[in-house]
């Protein structure tokens, strides 16, 4: 296979609920790479009004809103791989979004669609298991490293393969929001380069194999984030 050229990145689709900040982070890795980003930012699908709305509409991308809530499997389903096609995706990164991707929209792009969970999986993932509700578990077990993981999506919660971690120490004066903070800080900053890896695996024609953490050590609880 020749050597990808620059430009080439591949079609994205991002989906989110919420504020979107991740799906942020994505878009600036992306305009920061330039002619050699590795994938292209074409469309972002939604479940509902949210700030990730305003943030695609900023960077020029299309906004595509699926309702979820109330209506059968099927339709949903068949919204959503329409979207996808009609935008021409490849890749899909979910930044926050918090309904269980349709089954045939898994079964299209397998091992091409990620997420990120603010936990070191398998522990404490699974449906009910986002945001706040992860960090108040992780406090009340006494568990003194977390992170955030990056994993395929499957047709259950948080159970595709790993593809990258980065551990995040828990403090003993960490309150939900406190811990929290900082696991985002490190979503930011792993992400991007989890997507990266994948899109440039996939360019190849391989399969991607699991980053090693970006750091070379657990980190200690003095120290201030990733």
């Amino acid at each position: 296979m020749t050597a990808p050229t620059p430009g080439d990145g591949l079609r994205a689709a991002v989906f989110a609920s919420g504020g979107g900040s991740n799906f942020q982070a994505l878009l600036d890795h992306e305009a920061g790479a330039g002619d050699d980003a590795p994938w292209r930012t074409v469309l972002l699908v939604t479940d509902r009004p949210c700030g990730a709305r305003a943030r695609a509409e900023a960077a020029g991308v299309e906004v595509e809103e699926i309702p979820v809530s109330g209506r059968p499997a099927e339709d949903v389903a068949a919204d959503t791989v329409a979207a996808l096609d009609e935008a021409g995706v490849e890749v899909v990164f979910l930044a926050g979004y918090l309904r269980l991707i349709p089954a045939p929209v898994v079964a299209r792009w397998r091992r091409r669609i990620l997420n990120v969970h603010p936990a070191l999986l398998p522990s404490f993932g699974g449906q009910g298991m986002w945001g706040r509700h992860v960090h108040e578990a992780v406090l009340a077990s006494g568990t003194r490293i977390t992170g955030p993981t990056v994993h395929f999506v499957d047709e259950a919660y948080d159970e595709g393969r790993i593809l990258a971690q980065w551990p995040v120490a828990v403090r003993t004066d960490d309150t939900p929001e406190t811990l929290a903070a900082r696991v985002l800080e490190a979503e930011h900053r792993l992400y991007p380069r989890a997507a990266a890896h994948l899109c440039a695996a996939l360019r190849r024609g391989d399969d991607p194999l699991p980053l090693d953490p970006p750091v070379p050590h657990f980190m200690s609880a003095a120290e201030p984030g990733p």
